[in-house]
């Protein structure tokens, strides 16, 4: 119950998690790890989101900079370039989109252009990024990118024989050692450098000490061992790599960690610690994660961003290793239980290779699909992927069958060729046929002047509510079957707007917003419609209201098209 009653407010839209929502991953770059360059053109890119919508996402998740370990950072002016084309038309369309950005200028841009959601992968510790949202109706995410590993404590031995002849071996044994640590510095450094030590501080012009975002807190520098320069620390081995690489900017402590990331994925370090569990301990790992999720959280309402706009995401992939993913995924109820709306966006990431035992990213959708399952079965409102049509028909079939759910909606009933009330009726029966729906009430049959194209005969028009447990889309494909068996033409050669035998429109579902080119919700033209909001005053009070608190602009009577003309009688 406590899922079911969070809400997440994105500017003009409000979306309830009666069921999980559905976020696409829409990567408008040339180097992201599992789709780079297949939409890095505008126009590609458009197409490709308004085809996740008619498959199924709630949401478009707009990037223009890859993350990837050991990405090469994206200056605001190309990455704007990249994603407002994309942004602007998906909006248009009626789309909830989300901005995938760091760079307050884009997200202010992209908001401009119709974004509902800014999704900061760096968990908004830029106060420029937490100034602008406070001033804004946007819905944030708030994510977690940062090593969570504790540092490993070294305990001194301790000496329990005190014979003479045992304290000088002891100290022959620690001058031998001592020997042996100064000829091997030369390596150590190496191999410091390869490792990629995170930096607690960067040096600013001026001699000012910067202290470091809070992605995570820094290893220990051993003392034996001096200070290693901010600019070497960032840099990749010249000696391992096989091309030369951009190196980031000195501030730039996400492009730094990730590079740490893809280093570390790459190079096997050996090690002589020994565990007795399959997993590192979840508290020290769970304190950090919940922890700054939470005070990111607070700081964002301590600004003025109002509590139910705020959704949080731990972050998988960025800076953390299979073992304490799996972890962070397991403690998912935890998170859940902060209140606010968890995203698990772990799709086709490297610790879903690593447990499914799948190398290439692009090939894990069906392991990812199983690890989302699990995190929506602990609380995740919101699921992050690149497969949008495979995972929608996966949620269907699982929430089918684990969660009755009947929502009302509404159908909008028309016919102006052959016997116009008995296609109603026979549309009425063949809906009540429909899976997992049933017919709950009907509005009289109305006369109506034909809209929009007007050299036709007058329409009956009628309003059906029923109850379902389809989504939308689903839906509307078996009202559309049914528009076929009884004979609407919907080939090309159609005129629009023109005669039909029997035209179904779904007009409203509870808690369903919906964008694209195939299905708006709620219809953007009822507000128009005098045939559609007439009939509907039959079944609910005051419809015209009803609607425009559901964000429809609702025109007078006088201003509508399609004007009741008479009754015809009841269904």
């Amino acid at each position: 119950m406590a899922n079911d009653s969070k809400t997440w407010r994105c500017g003009k839209y409000e979306l309830s998690f009666d069921r999980p929502r559905i976020m696409g991953v829409l990567n408008v770059t040339p180097d992201s790890f599992s789709d780079g360059g297949e939409h890095f053109d505008p126009d590609a890119a458009i197409e490709y989101g308004l085809s996740m919508l008619d498959a199924g996402a709630d949401i478009i998740d707009v990037g223009g900079e890859s993350t990837r370990p050991g990405f090469t950072p994206v200056n605001p002016d190309e990455e704007a370039r990249r994603v407002l084309p994309v942004v602007r038309a998906l909006a248009k369309e009626g789309a909830i989109v989300s901005i995938d950005t760091r760079h307050v200028a884009v997200a202010k841009a992209a908001v401009r252009c119709g974004a509902s959601i800014v999704n900061d992968v760096t968990g908004f510790t830029d106060p420029k990024m937490v100034e602008f949202v406070a001033t804004s109706t946007c819905g944030v995410i708030v994510m977690h990118a940062g090593e969570v590993a504790v540092p490993t404590r070294t305990h001194a031995t301790v000496q329990l024989d005190t014979s003479a002849a045992a304290f000088v071996a002891e100290k022959a044994r620690e001058a031998a050692a001592e020997a042996a640590r100064e000829a091997e510095k030369p390596a150590r450094r190496r191999r410091g450098k390869l490792l990629g030590e995170p930096k607690t501080e960067a040096k600013l012009p001026g001699g000012v000490v910067q202290p470091s975002l809070p992605f995570g807190d820094p290893e220990p520098v051993p003392e034996s061992e001096p200070e290693t320069p901010d600019a070497e620390r960032t840099a990749p081995v010249a000696e391992a790599a096989t091309a030369p690489e951009p190196t980031p900017e000195p501030n730039d402590h996400l492009a730094a960690m990730m590079r740490r990331s893809a280093r570390r994925e790459e190079a096997y370090v050996p090690t002589s610690q020994l565990r007795r569990f399959t997993l590192p301990d979840s508290a020290p790992i769970m304190r950090r994660v919940m922890g700054f999720l939470s005070d990111q959280a607070r700081t964002l309402i301590h600004a003025g961003v109002s509590r139910d706009r705020i959704c949080i995401d731990p972050g998988p992939g960025f800076g953390k290793s299979a073992n304490e993913d799996i972890v962070i995924q397991r403690e998912t109820a935890k998170m859940a239980s902060l209140g606010y709306p968890l995203m698990c966006a772990v799709s086709r990431k490297r610790f879903v290779g690593a447990v499914s035992g799948v190398t290439e990213a692009v090939a894990r959708d069906a392991a990812t699909f199983g690890v989302c399952l699990g995190a929506i079965q602990a609380g995740a409102n919101i699921v992050r992927v690149h497969d949008v049509t495979g995972f929608a028909q996966f949620l269907n079939g699982y929430w089918a069958v684990a969660k009755p759910q009947p929502r009302r909606a509404f159908v909008a009933v028309g016919s102006n060729l052959g016997h116009r009330c008995d296609n109603i009726r026979a549309a009425r029966d063949m809906i009540a046929e429909i899976p997992l729906t049933c017919v709950s009430n009907c509005s009289r049959i109305y006369e109506s002047e034909p809209a929009y194209e007007t050299r036709q005969d007058a329409f009956a028009n009628a309003v059906i509510e029923i109850k379902t447990e389809l989504a939308p889309l689903v839906l509307l494909d078996e009202l559309q079957k049914i528009e076929l068996e009884l004979g609407r033409d919907r080939s090309k050669k159609a005129k629009v707007n023109g005669p039909r035998t029997i035209d179904l429109d779904l007009l409203w579902m509870d808690g369903e917003t919906h964008g694209g080119k195939k299905l708006r919700l709620p219809h953007p033209l009822i507000g128009e419609r005098d045939f559609v909001l007439v009939p509907l005053e039959d079944l609910m009070h005051d419809p015209a209201r009803f609607f425009r608190f559901n964000g429809v602009d609702v025109k007078e009577p006088e201003d509508r098209v399609g004007h009741i003309v008479g009754e015809l009688g009841r269904m």
